[in-house]
């Protein structure tokens, strides 16, 4: 026998062997346990790392005890001490056996459990700007439209994954990484696929599976989770037929943050395979970039959609580094342009700057990639809003919407521009049909309140309005327009209760018009005085309809004069404004509108055509 063929024996014999296997198979199951211990509680992201060098620093020890020492019924003794006769090696390796049988059994349902389980997802937050964290839950009466609408068997919903993550902080990535899948799916013109922000809303409200298929109307839903750390992944996907729960596809993936856009392209490939939907082109790919400059990307995008003056401040910051990194990504030169908007619109930066700046990041976009839907959407608003070239809007807003139909947020932006130029019923049935395809988006319903309201359909208008409030008690400007429409429909009492519980200065505008209907006049001079000298400069419009609501026709144009010359964005409605009735017949008006380009004649030549799918 050879000297290494005894020393083998000879392991075997002290059970060092068995030790080790042993060894491994435990230490196999404790970094298991470490990795699901740390998605639950608030420890360091390092903490696996850490147990791991632990663990093979602690196998030599373990080996060399092994070795030297020898369990006696006596007790722990050096293997030198115990009389080879006397060895009970053998029962204690076999006790050894009986360990590893038995961690292997647990090692073994551990993966089962890992691979077949799907993780569990409780559904999404949504970003304050759309639907309150505290709104009750929904229940409000369906359009006719709606009403009629089943859903079809191509449709499906991305639920915003979960963030298994240590870190709280890396929320942005789990939601980002589902909102990018959510747009990869959007692309495909086969698929409905449900927009963001209803998706989005449902976060945090636990619904079962097919009350979330019933709410968005989708036959199928797409979540998962997303643990993060360092550049490591874990992705868990499944897809879920909502009416009766029976999964039809989950897979899990274990890669590095360099595989994230393959993933991307891995997941929308198998939806649309298991949704049997049949191409008609080839299948959209995720854009592949800077590893670095996609993070800096999700992290911009959620502080923009915070619209607060600090999160445009840090999206601003984000996005310029984004560009640092790749001066061609498209979607961060159109962020780019949301955020300087947004900062005018704020008053946290000079409106005429915000524009120009806002402009060129746009310009940008579509230099790079001439289908950009959202630089399109982008230069539609500034030609119609801030530029007053009709015309240039119309391309571009007709353009933004063949590009992506699907998209919410043109949807509205196309509504906005078609009740500016008179064109109202096209207005509400577009908002109508993203009313349908985004059931519970807040801000979707304000602005088909608003048409409603310029169409003169006031019942109408408060049902829609209503309903924005219920799906979002604090949604921006709603209790102050339904307000409005309760004041324009005869009920002025109920007008001043409801636009009293307005939580945003928006109240403001709306205030005088209450006042001055209930016949309180000082009241109603007050709230305008209040109103000039907190918001002249960027409420110009409003105070001249408020004049003009008041049958003071003087004082109405010359505050549309100076809304002419700071270029007041809400000049963009006067066409369509119910505030304006008293000055209607007012040879001023008509040639007011002749100068902004807003006149019948002017408007009648404005070729716009907003084809959608069905």
């Amino acid at each position: 026998m050879t000297i290494s063929s005894s020393f083998f024996e000879e392991l075997k014999r002290r059970n060092v062997v068995k030790v080790t296997v042993l060894y491994v198979v435990a230490a196999w199951l404790l970094l298991q346990i470490t990795d699901v211990l740390s998605s639950l509680l608030p420890v360091p992201e390092w903490t696996g790392s850490f147990v791991f060098i632990l663990l093979v620093v602690g196998l030599p020890p373990a080996l060399i005890f092994a070795w030297i020492y020898e369990f006696t019924p006596e007790g722990l003794r050096r293997q030198t001490d115990v009389d080879r006769n006397q060895s009970i090696t053998h029962e204690t390796g076999h006790k050894i056996n009986v360990l590893i049988i038995g961690l292997l059994v647990l090692a073994i349902g551990v993966v089962v459990v890992d691979r077949l389980i799907p993780e569990t997802q409780p559904v999404v937050e949504v970003p304050v700007a759309d639907v309150a964290q505290d709104a009750e839950p929904i229940d409000r009466p369906a359009t006719d439209v709606e009403a009629s609408l089943s859903a079809p068997e191509n449709s499906v919903a991305v639920l915003p994954f979960v963030n298994m993550s240590s870190d709280a902080e890396q929320e942005y990535f789990s939601d980002g990484l589902s909102e990018e899948l959510l747009n990869l799916l959007a692309k495909v013109p086969e698929l409905r696929v449900a927009a963001r922000t209803s998706s989005f809303s449902l976060k945090g409200q636990n619904l079962q599976i097919s009350e979330v298929g019933d709410v968005l109307k989708v036959a199928h839903v797409l979540e998962g989770s997303v643990r993060k750390s360092g550049d490591r992944l874990r992705i868990t996907v499944q897809l879920i037929h909502a009416e009766d729960g029976y999964h039809l596809w989950s897979e899990t993936y274990d890669r590095t943050l360099d595989d994230i856009f393959a993933i991307q392209d891995e997941i929308a490939s198998e939806v649309v395979a298991e949704l049997k939907v049949a191409l008609l082109g080839e299948a959209p790919k995720a854009r592949d970039t800077d590893t670095e400059a996609y993070l800096l990307f999700l992290q911009a995008r959620h502080m923009n959609q915070m619209r607060s003056a600090d999160g445009y401040a840090q999206a601003l910051k984000l996005y310029q580094q984004v560009l640092a990194i790749d001066p061609q990504y498209t979607s961060a030169w159109s962020g780019l342009a949301s955020t300087y908007l947004g900062q005018a619109n704020l008053a946290e930066r000079p409106i005429q700057e915000g524009l120009e700046l806002a402009r060129e990041a746009a310009a940008r976009a579509l230099a790079i990639d001439p289908d950009s839907a959202a630089a399109h959407a982008q230069m539609g608003r500034l030609a119609d809003a801030y530029g007053g070239d009709l015309a240039e809007a119309a391309r571009h807003f007709e353009r933004a919407l063949a590009l992506d139909p699907s998209d919410p947020e043109i949807q509205r932006q196309v509504a906005t521009f078609l009740f500016g130029i008179g064109r109202l019923d096209e207005a509400i049935e577009l908002l109508n049909y993203a009313a349908v395809r985004d059931p519970i988006n807040a801000p979707t319903h304000r602005n088909l309140g608003l048409a409603y309201e310029y169409a003169g359909q006031l019942e109408n208008s408060i049902a829609s309005l209503r309903t924005a409030l219920n799906l979002n008690p604090a949604a921006f400007g709603a209790h102050s327009l339904l307000g409005r429409a309760l004041l324009l429909n005869g009920q002025p009492t109920e007008a001043l209760a409801i636009i009293s519980e307005e939580p945003s200065d928006y109240a403001m505008l709306e205030l005088p018009l209450a006042y001055y209907a209930l016949g309180r006049i000082e009241e109603s001079d007050a709230a305008l005085a209040e109103l000039v000298e907190k918001y002249a400069d960027h409420a110009l419009y409003n105070i001249a309809a408020i004049h003009a609501y008041r049958d003071e026709p003087d004082e109405a144009f010359a505050w549309l004069e100076k809304a002419y010359a700071y270029r007041d964005a809400g000049l963009s409605e006067i066409v369509s404004d119910p505030l304006l009735a008293n000055i209607q017949d007012d040879p001023r008006l008509q040639s007011f509108l002749e100068r902004i380009g807003r006149s019948p004649q002017q408007l009648a030549a404005i070729e716009f055509e907003a084809d959608l799918p069905q």
